[in-house]
């Protein structure tokens, strides 16, 4: 469900504030967890013996993880929407919403986002998008458009892909 009302609580803005308290910020991905080395059960530090050099192998490997967090998400299936500016994007798609600020980015998938609100001021060429989660917590992030023009075609855009999203969810739900 989307809404077109102003915010009752102040913003928190999705990736201006503290990573570690978003939720829909995703753990690392299964292939990441397994490149890892497992650590002996006796390598406990402070337990009195040397930890054993790690393998030379391990730049390799962490050169590929952290290519792997830097790889675009899955392509999706479905109708999408994606827009940016130079300090933020929003990209709706099958897989969810993700907001990114200033190289922060909070990803939220279907289940767990309640209701996503836009945002348009009546003077300004600007686009704020509100993700409401089911557990109450709201995250946004506000895009300036090029022209006026242009950000009535995103708000069309965007309202014509949630529906779609939305109208998916409830259709499932039954």
């Amino acid at each position: 469900m989307d809404h077109r009302i102003g915010q009752n609580t102040p913003p928190a803005y999705a990736a201006g504030t503290d990573p570690a308290f978003i939720p829909g910020l995703t753990p690392p991905r299964p292939a990441e967890a397994k490149e890892r080395l497992p650590v002996p059960a006796d390598a406990v530090p402070g337990a009195g013996t040397a930890p054993e050099p790690q393998a030379e192998t391990e730049a390799p490997e962490a050169a590929e993880a952290t290519a792997a967090e830097e790889e675009p998400r899955p392509a999706a299936d479905g109708p999408a929407f994606e827009v940016s500016d130079r300090r933020g994007s929003i990209t709706v798609d099958s897989t969810g919403v993700t907001l990114q600020l200033d190289g922060e980015t909070a990803e939220f998938d279907w289940a767990e986002i309640g209701a996503v609100e836009t945002n348009t001021p009546r003077f300004g060429r600007q686009i704020t998008v509100t993700v409401h989660t089911t557990n109450h917590h709201s995250y946004n992030v506000r895009i300036e458009a090029p022209n006026r023009n242009l950000l009535k075609q995103w708000v069309t855009e965007l309202d014509t892909v949630l529906d779609s999203y939305f109208e998916a969810e409830s259709k499932s739900a039954d």
